[in-house]
């Protein structure tokens, strides 16, 4: 190939041109840098690379400086069983037993804004992606959701397409939807959160790194074709506030093809069983930019790409276009010359298109591309890998104060306001049921989904001989981190670890999807410093590494800010699936005695009955001791005297024994004395580190013996009766009555979506 340096050298001779960086999300003084650091203008190719990759998205620019703390705070002893962590494309966790596992969580936030359907399936896409750069399979999803009010017309819009293509991509794939969360409130209305995880498996010695390494050894790009979609999508999309119309910015949403993925899948894990792969990354927000520059920074050499190489599925593609488009279901793998032949052979049996698009060269940072037979890019790669550093101020808001000043709290007393009450909140788009979302997802395929539906936690079994599994859950409530950011991440943190504690399962890691509002707000800034210090020192305390995580700044419509949503997961390991503990009563065929592990006080600070009574979002979320939460996973982990477990979160005690009521078709007595001296009180507190237990009348005392060996306050409550009604007092209300207030919510609201009614199982 004859190579020109006509392009850079015009970008050298004409210096003063101008070219459109604000456009692309520069500012003035990116832009300037970048003019330092080439020692000239940039290429158009340049300019757009840097763009991609100096975006918020990509860089972290804003939110680096405070992500350090987690490194800060992790301890050898914390670090010890995380094979990958944080800068990697997914963390790694040695579960034992030569298994480790990857997980991750991702925002796909503003694409699935202006196109719910393919922003949320290709969020699934790129975290799958995220997990088979690991060398892993993927075995399962979840997903975090967040919506304007359930009854806004944009709503209507968003939500059934969204689910629709979350179900869409991920049934598809074959992978089980094993959990998540759908929240509603008006800070959304313009920016809806779709937060998509992903957890898979793999041996530990088939862990795969992100690196180009070895010279001579060749860049291969397979999967789809490139084409013109998604383009701007990190910079465009993920890196800039919403306003009014940015819904038409369909361009720079991209679109999946699951089945292509499925494919992809299959072929990189012969691959890795081949042992050709030297180094491997997806390709994802940013593109081949990203991709190939982000190899060529973390290797020992550095790179030479040629675009003209690149499979292409539109005609006369720019160099910048061939970088920055996020076309899905694609890799790009760093192969020595003499498996070649065999990594060409593999991509033929699967029927995947691939191209050798470049090498690693001798020449240590320089990232070389060329298009036409021109050098496009010459530049060091880790300038464009690294990004700017921003310590943008923060301060704490003036209206912190205000909004935590003890809120007057509508207190229902008699009976009939009780009652009222009760199918108030559990009719309530907040606790509603999510079975019109959930049963447009299968969660079975494959064979190992041990828990899912109706389960705190999502189990699933990793190792079919030995029976070890995994469970896994993710929360946040961005009203408690309103309220405070520290004590909201906190509270996300403890909710995630009871939900894994409470199947049986040992917490053992932590990941994170960090959504905010414009970093270049000081008031949001703080409440991302909060959270992030929050959870960072919450991890440590319970002695649990945060493995990896991603954050999403630029979440609000105009200049109005999301709710602060520090969405926290977590991983456990449970020896033997088989012993997981579900929240599922009437497992025999007596009675069961009802049992309430935790403390009950007179927390409604952030609460759904707060929420759903008119009292707006004021107070302090409950007071959270994470010893308390570590105390409640000792008591589970290896208890076999326990029938049910359901922890107490949105809704409190009244949420947790309706939902197993309803689900076993059974009654509920309950002698709501012991758990509080005020009615109220003890059926809607929200108070943290608690949990419905339930058990023979023959292991009660056995049970409470052993909670009181742990120092965990426990009190039987209550009992499941024949009568198919739940008491209390003077109140009585049919569990049917219930069940028909709870479960039509979602349909009235959403069911003539198109696609809406599909039921996969």
């Amino acid at each position: 190939m004859t190579v020109h340096n006509d392009t850079v050298a015009a970008a050298q001779a004409a210096p003063e041109q101008a070219q459109p960086y604000a456009e692309l999300g520069l500012k003035d003084d990116e832009y300037a840098r970048i003019k330092e650091i080439l020692g000239r203008r940039p290429t158009d190719a340049e300019l757009t690379v840097y763009s991609v990759m100096w975006s918020e998205h990509c860089s972290y620019k804003s939110s680096k400086v405070h992500l350090r703390y987690f490194g800060e705070t992790t301890t050898p002893e914390m670090a010890e069983k995380i094979l990958a962590g944080i800068g990697e494309n997914a963390g790694v966790v040695d579960i034992g037993g030569g298994d480790a596992v990857t997980f991750r969580v991702e925002s796909h936030n503003h694409p699935s804004f202006v196109e719910p359907y393919q922003g949320a399936a290709t969020g699934i896409g790129g975290i799958v992606r995220d997990i088979m750069a690991m060398g892993a399979r993927p075995i399962a999803v979840m997903d975090q959701l967040r919506f304007g009010p359930a009854d806004a017309p944009d709503t209507s819009r968003v939500l059934p397409g969204v689910v629709h293509g979350i179900g869409g991509y991920g049934n598809s794939l074959g992978l089980p939807n094993i959990g998540g969360e759908t929240v509603f409130d008006e800070s959304y209305a313009g920016n809806p959160l779709v937060n998509a995880l992903c957890v898979g498996t793999l041996k530990v010695e088939d862990l795969k790194l992100a690196f180009a390494s070895g010279t001579g050894n060749k860049v291969m790009l397979f999967g789809s074709r490139t084409g013109l979609d998604g383009i701007g999508g990190v910079s465009v999309l993920g890196s800039a506030s919403f306003e009014e119309g940015e819904e038409r910015k369909l361009p720079a949403v991209q679109v999946g093809d699951p089945f292509a993925e499925k494919v992809l899948i299959e072929c990189c894990l012969e691959l890795y069983q081949a042992g050709v792969v030297v180094g491997i990354q997806d390709l994802g927000g940013g593109g081949l930019a990203c991709a190939t520059s982000e190899l060529a920074a973390a290797g020992d050499g550095g790179m030479r790409v040629n675009l003209d190489n690149v499979p292409l599925r539109a005609e006369n593609m720019s160099a910048a276009e061939i970088l920055a488009s996020e076309s899905q279901e694609r890799m790009c793998a760093v192969v020595t010359p003499e498996n070649v032949g065999k990594f060409l052979e593999i991509c033929a049996k699967w029927e995947v298109t691939v191209a050798e698009i470049g090498e690693v060269t001798d020449e240590k940072d320089r990232y070389l591309v060329y298009h036409n037979g021109e050098v496009v890019i010459d530049a060091p790669a880790s300038t464009i890998d690294e990004g700017p550093v921003y310590e943008r101020p923060f301060a704490r808001p003036q209206w912190q104060d205000e909004i935590q000043a003890t809120p007057e709290v509508s207190r229902p007393s008699e009976p009939a306001e009780i009652k009222q009450a009760l199918f108030d909140m559990v009719s309530s788009p907040a606790l509603c049921s999510r079975d019109f979302i959930t049963e447009q997802f299968d969660r079975y395929v494959r064979g190992n989904t041990i828990k899912a539906k109706y389960s705190d936690a999502g189990v699933l079994r990793i190792n079919e001989e030995t029976n070890r599994g995994v469970a896994i859950s993710a929360d946040a409530s961005g009203r408690y981190a309103k309220l405070d950011p520290s004590t909201g991440a906190r509270l996300a943190l403890a909710e995630a670890y009871r939900n894994v504690a409470v199947t049986g399962a040992r917490p053992v890691a932590v990941t994170n999807c960090l959504n905010f509002g414009s970093p270049e707000n000081t008031d949001v800034m703080w409440q991302f410093r909060e959270a992030v210090h929050g959870l960072a020192d919450g991890a440590k305390e319970m002695g649990i590494p945060v493995s990896g995580g991603n954050v999403s700044f630029y979440n609000q419509t105009g200049d109005e800010p999301i709710l602060p949503t520090p969405v926290v997961g977590v991983l456990g390991v449970i020896e033997d699936v088989h012993q997981a503990i579900g929240h599922d009563l009437g497992s025999v065929d007596e009675a069961e005695k009802l049992i309430l592990l935790g403390t009950t006080r007179d927390e409604f600070g952030g609460s759904i009955w707060q929420q759903i009574s008119g009292g707006g979002l004021q107070g302090m979320p409950p007071q959270i001791d994470l010893a308390d939460e570590m105390k409640l996973a000792d008591f589970f982990i290896g208890n076999t005297e326990l029938t049910a477990a359901h922890d107490l979160s949105e809704g409190g005690l009244a949420q947790a024994v309706i939902e197993m009521a309803i689900r076993a078709d059974r009654g509920v007595e309950l002698d709501l004395d012991k758990v509080n001296e005020d009615q109220f009180t003890a059926l809607f507190s929200e108070s943290a580190s608690r949990v419905l237990v339930a058990t023979t009348a023959d292991k009660v005392e056995a049970v409470l013996a052993h909670a009181a060996e742990l120092g965990v306050p426990a009190a039987e409550i209550g009992s499941t009766t024949e009568q198919t009604e739940l008491k209390f007092g003077e109140v009585s209300v049919q569990v049917a009555e219930l069940r028909e207030a709870w479960q039509n919510t979602l349909p009235e609201l959403f069911g003539h979506a198109v696609g809406a009614n599909a039921v996969v199982e």
